[in-house]
């Protein structure tokens, strides 16, 4: 028996964060990114949920973080065909490449730790677990997400892996902010450190790190947001498929922001 269904539009908001009319914009974008024309990977078997339905699913699954077992049943399929659903939905959700916006425009950056179970990527971090490093980069006029780096071993500073994680080339041409943990990019706009022999920082460069926090702000706000969806909070599936779950994140972060 299925419990939880789009058709029913009280349960698109407390599963999903978006309103019913995003929901159906999502909807409908998703369909044309092929979401209709996905088999279930059985030969002659149909999808048991409609489109809608399977969406829900997905964005359910990454906001409440049940395991298969429990997720399945709620929307009256087995455990392994959610697991299917997911699979093949989840990367039609994706963060759609950033379009060229002017050079002047300024992107903020920051990087996140998502406790990740699978070992093959994870290390051990700062937090005590293993994790791997996301990088987030967010527009500061609008605070949408626009870029999302590949996640990299938790053990690596945000000044290794906003490299390594392509995410620089991603920013490449316009004005980047970060905090003082990206030292050694020189294209990054950080605070001005302190002067190693012990002298306070003149008044002006005390009052543009001031600035500088408050735009930098923005960022942590984005990634606190973002997390609203509870899977980064613990992921457990394949650490393959973390990217396209968070720029499936990023994607619904952004509907959410922009109404």
């Amino acid at each position: 028996m299925q419990v939880i269904s789009a058709a029913r539009t009280e349960w698109i908001f407390p599963f999903t964060g978006l309103q019913p009319a995003q929901f159906r914009r999502l909807v409908r974008l998703v369909a044309e990114r092929g979401g209709d024309a996905i088999a279930d990977g059985r030969p002659g078997r149909q999808w048991t949920l409609d489109l809608p339905d399977r969406v829900l699913l997905v964005a359910a699954y990454w906001r409440t973080n049940l395991t298969m077992r429990q997720i399945g049943p709620l929307f009256g399929v087995s455990h392994s065909a959610a697991h299917r659903v997911i699979d093949t939905l989840g990367p039609l959700l994706a963060l759609a490449p950033a379009r060229r916006r002017p050079a002047e425009q300024i992107a903020i950056v920051d990087g996140t730790l998502i406790p990740t179970r699978d070992h093959r990527l994870a290390a051990p971090s700062k937090n005590y677990r293993y994790s791997t490093n996301l990088q987030v980069a967010i527009d500061a006029s609008t605070r949408l997400a626009i870029a999302l780096g590949d996640p990299q071993p938790g053990n690596r500073n945000d000044t290794i892996v906003y490299r390594t994680s392509g995410i620089d080339q991603m920013l490449d041409g316009r004005p980047v902010m970060a905090d003082g943990g990206y030292q050694g990019n020189r294209e990054v706009i950080m605070p001005y450190r302190k002067p190693r022999d012990g002298s306070p920082l003149p008044g002006w460069k005390q009052d543009l790190n001031a600035q500088h926090r408050t735009v930098r702000a923005q960022v942590e706000h984005a990634l606190a947001r973002m997390k609203c969806f509870k899977i980064p909070r613990d992921y457990r599936r394949a650490a393959r498929t973390l990217a396209d779950t968070a720029s499936g994140i990023a994607h619904l972060h952004n509907i959410i922001l922009a109404g």
